[in-house]
């Protein structure tokens, strides 16, 4: 089943814009961290003697006698790098009627709209896949001949029915971090399976990385992909399940409506405490249940974002 571009095209008429300072290289719609002396007054600093006078603020220096330079904000555009997980559990389900996404899909799917939102703002865009570390990454760039690159390459991924046989979010985040250098936002599409709802410790080194990802200013937004019915909500036939793990191929012999209760208790608490966390570290946390759809998903992360500037 090849991306659905069309419908993917239909958010290139959508305006993003980051909610922080952002770094560029064209003049676009998103401030820079950097000051300049171009477009939008920032603040005051004091002058230096013997710097150029040209941007003394001489009204300023005529009711306090005191010189000081203004300082400005640069609008740039924005640099995204979309993140892929592509480790085997991404590919769930196996079995599925047609015209369902699995998670992988459903991920492509959504990270072609936001490439062609994007395009249409001229914002530069790079694409990372990972696993068990870095597989495959892009530069940067904002060309439509990158564009095209980037395209073909998620059209692979698309078509592929295995993903990777082991899986390490913590070091592939790490990695990431020290791979992009200028700062961007970082959108990263995951169901998190080995890191965020085993344990306590393996969630402390997930966010860790991404701690790892905010000291070096980026943004982060983080979509939480997962088919809510069978993974969150355990909806089964009332029969013994045998449910295997698709990266490690461990199985576990189950009767859902004996497990169900417990089950459901534990995801609620920890996903509570990964939006806590979520929320001291400024990341922004969309859940992501592919049962909903890309548009529908898509739509009200765009909706958020333009209330949150």
């Amino acid at each position: 089943m090849p991306i659905n571009h069309f419908q993917a095209q239909r958010f290139g008429r959508l305006e993003l814009l980051a909610k922080q300072a952002v770094e560029g290289f064209i003049t676009g719609l998103h401030k820079s961290p950097y000051h300049g002396f171009s477009v939008e007054f920032a603040e005051h600093r004091a002058y230096n003697t013997g710097e150029s006078t040209r941007h003394i603020d001489w009204k300023l220096y005529g009711r306090t006698d005191k010189m000081f330079v203004k300082r400005y904000e640069e609008e740039t555009n924005l640099r995204c790098q979309i993140c892929i997980d592509r480790s085997g559990s991404m590919y769930y389900p196996k079995e599925r009627q047609k015209d369902q996404l699995n998670k992988i899909q459903f991920s492509i799917q959504s990270a072609a709209s936001l490439i062609y939102l994007l395009k249409t703002q001229r914002d530069a865009v790079g694409l990372t896949l990972f696993g068990d570390g870095i597989e495959w990454s892009s530069p940067v760039k904002s060309s439509s001949t990158h564009h095209s690159y980037l395209f073909n390459e998620l059209e692979q991924v698309y078509a592929n029915e295995e993903g990777s046989k082991t899986s390490n979010v913590v070091e592939s985040l790490h990695a990431i971090a020290e791979k992009v250098q200028k700062r961007s936002l970082v959108v990263i599409f995951s169901d998190f399976l080995d890191s965020m709802f085993r344990d306590a410790h393996e969630q402390d080194q997930l966010f860790e990385a991404l701690q790892h990802l905010r000291y070096n200013k980026h943004e982060v937004v983080l979509f939480h992909v997962f088919d809510r019915s069978t993974e969150f909500d355990l909806e089964l036939e009332d029969r013994p399940y045998t449910l295997v793990d698709m990266e490690t191929g461990d199985k576990v012999k189950v009767r859902p409506h004996e497990v169900r209760q417990q089950y459901e208790q534990r995801k609620r608490t920890m996903m509570d405490e990964v939006k806590l966390r979520c929320r001291q570290f400024n990341i922004d946390w969309i859940e992501t249940d592919i049962q909903v759809g890309p548009q529908k998903v898509f739509e009200h992360f765009l909706a958020k974002r333009a209330r949150m500037v």
